[in-house]
């Protein structure tokens, strides 16, 4: 059984089954310091950490991945100039590209398009597929068509969507997501941190269980959702 827990904003600590049968955890995005971060930086001391994957290196997703990666051993897999900058600190470091898996034995990473700005190289999402789930982590990133390719190769269980506006996909353009990417269930991320993407996610709740096949899990800061 998975087990996603929702660090606010754009944070999440996933453990699965890795490929290999054994118990993975991964996070995503990990910026700690964040106001709605239910743990701070010594919830991760002594934990097990395999991999950090980083969307781009926006302060509120790169976040304190560098610290967690220090205090863990873990490595961080991101677009390859990010990575670059990484291994140039001492952390141990996938660097890739949006296209095929990642050549990495225990999980299938994919990186993803994203519509977005970043210093170093270009914003990602993720694809990410172990034994008993297969998620979709948008990172920020405006609609964009080809969503309905990432549903039909991966088939993700779990998709992570942004839903603040501003910077990111709103609530109109995010239930279209969902429509093109026919995820299970549907996590809304990337809002309320600050007032420029205040927005509620019972109404994108309302909308896309109204619309679509897909089941809306919102989840409170330090809330877990169990897969299946």
């Amino acid at each position: 059984m998975a087990r996603f827990k929702y660090l606010g904003h754009s944070a999440f600590e996933v453990v699965l089954k890795g490929l290999d049968g054994k118990e993975k955890t991964v996070l995503v995005d990990p910026w700690i310091d964040n106001p709605l971060s239910p743990v701070r930086l010594d919830y991760f001391k002594g934990k097990k950490v395999d991999y950090i994957l980083v969307t781009h290196d926006h302060g509120d997703h790169l976040g304190n991945a560098f610290e967690i990666a220090r205090a863990t051993g873990a490595t961080i897999v991101g677009v390859y100039e990010l990575a670059e900058e990484a291994e140039s600190r001492g952390f141990k470091s996938i660097g890739g590209n949006i296209g095929g898996p990642l050549k990495i034995e225990d999980l299938l990473i994919v990186m993803t398009p994203a519509t977005h700005s970043s210093s170093k190289g270009t914003p990602v999402g993720f694809v990410v597929k172990g034994q008993d789930v297969s998620f979709y982590h948008a990172g920020d990133t405006g609609l964009f068509s080809e969503m309905s390719l990432i549903g039909e190769l991966y088939s993700p269980d779990v998709a992570m969507l942004p839903i603040g506006g501003h910077f990111t996909m709103g609530v109109r353009e995010a239930v279209k997501a969902v429509e093109l990417l026919r995820p299970r269930i549907v996590v809304p991320m990337h809002y309320n941190t600050f007032p420029v993407i205040k927005e509620d996610p019972a109404r994108f709740k309302e909308l896309v269980e109204a619309t679509t096949p897909s089941r809306v899990v919102v989840l409170r800061p330090g809330d877990e959702l169990q897969y299946p």
